[in-house]
């Protein structure tokens, strides 16, 4: 329909174009028909002159209409070329020093600008179907009316059939219709055919394509992950109350054997009896100490949740600034500020930075200081010392690695577990101003 009506519109343009052409020779052609009629010229003249003089009218005439017709064309070819997706196809001869060169020139252009894109569109999308293809996260895509539409490899993998056979299919025909109606992001627990029972993290998106809505589905794996974190968690427990415990167990097993052999000593040693005082208590030391370390770990590992009530922040610092009696804390007033949390904890997590900073700086008569401000939705302290500052920030938050002779290695660990069980955070970093170390603890107002 749009094709015939483009048609008739040039066929019209045509006749419109022929028509202004002969209007514009006629008065001439007239002129000269009269003139030539109306002197004494022979007849052989009159029939001579006349037919040519129309005729060139007439040929002029054509002529101009195809100098307007046929350019039209032309473009009228490239542009529907373009429509329908063509864009190598050029004009020749474009002359930009002419309107109509610089409209062909500029529908060259176009169509190297289209081809470009369009060049780059495929790449693009080459690229995420490869990147769909290759991710190990199944993702679905539905349509307006829940069909399935798009499935990469790893949704084929679990629904266990390959995409030809469930590309439009309905979300209820597939098991998923609970994924597309209930809220995400969560985590889910559910059965699939090709990889059994599981949780996993569901979440979803949308988008328009052919002006119609889309929904995006995302299902990932965790029970693989879990396991994984757990695997490395047990590991790493493993290894540290192996070390612990060897290094408690070790001189305990030597000295036992040592007492051992003592006591069957014939004659007995004069110094026999202060010997075995002397191992028992090396014994009775590393079992304490062994008893310690099985305590903090207990702790650590069983922070109750916290109970929230009223903390006012100005009264929360400056109590546990008076607890370090090796220096003065100094504590900057900061603005009114009161948090939900738990008040005891909160003075845990404050000791153990208070102690931290007082360590580095104790021996070097250096200050420590306390100071806090609010944010939009959080209160922020810090604890800064002009101390030697951190060496490395790899191990600061690992359970039981410590630098201090006779520290447990609990300390920062279960400073971040309460500042985050409280729904905030700890970080500790170097001084960018000057010498030292800072502390920065953010809980929610």
């Amino acid at each position: 329909m749009a094709s015939d009506k483009a048609g008739q519109g040039g066929s019209h343009h045509d006749l419109r174009v022929l028509a202004f052409a002969l209007m514009a020779g006629f008065p001439a052609v007239a002129l000269c028909l009269w003139l030539l009629w109306s002197s004494d010229h022979p007849d052989r003249v009159r029939w001579t002159l006349g037919p040519m003089v129309v005729l060139c009218w007439l040929g002029f005439a054509f002529a101009a209409r195809g100098l307007v017709v046929r350019p039209l064309r032309t473009l009228a070819g490239l542009l529907a070329g373009l429509r329908e997706g063509d864009y190598s196809s050029r004009a020749r001869g474009a002359d930009r020093t002419d309107v109509l060169g610089t409209v062909i020139g500029e529908i060259n252009a176009l169509g190297d600008t289209l081809q470009e894109q369009r060049v780059g569109a495929l790449e693009a999308t080459a690229l995420l179907r490869r990147v769909m293809s290759e991710i190990d996260v199944a993702i679905f895509a539905f349509d307006d009316a829940d069909t399935l539409r798009l499935v990469n490899r790893a949704g084929e993998r679990l629904l266990a059939q390959p995409g030809e056979r469930v590309y439009g299919l309905r979300a209820d025909q597939l098991g998923l219709a609970e994924f597309l109606s209930e809220d995400a992001p969560r985590v889910m627990e559910a059965v699939f055919p090709g990889a059994g029972a599981g949780r996993w993290e569901v979440r979803r998106g949308t988008f328009r394509q052919h002006s119609r809505p889309h929904q995006l589905l995302v299902v990932a794996d965790l029970s693989r992950a879990l396991r994984e974190e757990e695997r490395l968690a047990w590991q790493r427990l493993i290894r540290v109350l192996s070390h612990e415990i060897n290094n408690s167990l070790a001189p305990i097993k030597s000295l036992a054997g040592s007492l051992h052999d003592l006591l069957d000593r014939v004659p007995s040693p004069p110094d026999r009896d202060q010997d075995i005082s002397t191992g028992l208590g090396i014994i009775e030391n590393r079992a304490e100490a062994l008893s310690r370390f099985m305590a903090a770990y207990a702790r650590l590992a069983r922070l109750p949740p916290p109970r929230l009530a009223s903390v006012n922040v100005e009264e929360w610092v400056r109590r546990v600034a008076n607890l370090e009696l090796r220096l003065q804390v100094t504590v900057e007033p900061g603005p009114p500020s009161v948090i939900q949390a738990d008040s005891d904890q909160l003075d845990q997590l404050l000791i153990n930075l208070v102690k931290n900073a007082s360590d580095a700086v104790v021996d070097s008569l250096g200050s420590v200081k306390i100071a806090w401000n609010r944010l939009t939705d959080a209160v922020e302290i810090r604890v800064v010392d002009d101390g030697p500052g951190l060496a490395g920030t790899t191990n600061l938050f690992v359970p039981f690695f410590t630098t201090k002779p006779n520290g447990s290695g609990i300390g920062l660990a279960l400073s971040r577990q309460i500042a985050e069980a409280h729904g905030g955070s700890l970080a500790l970093a170097n001084r960018v101003d000057s010498r030292g170390c800072q502390a920065i603890i953010r809980l929610p107002l």
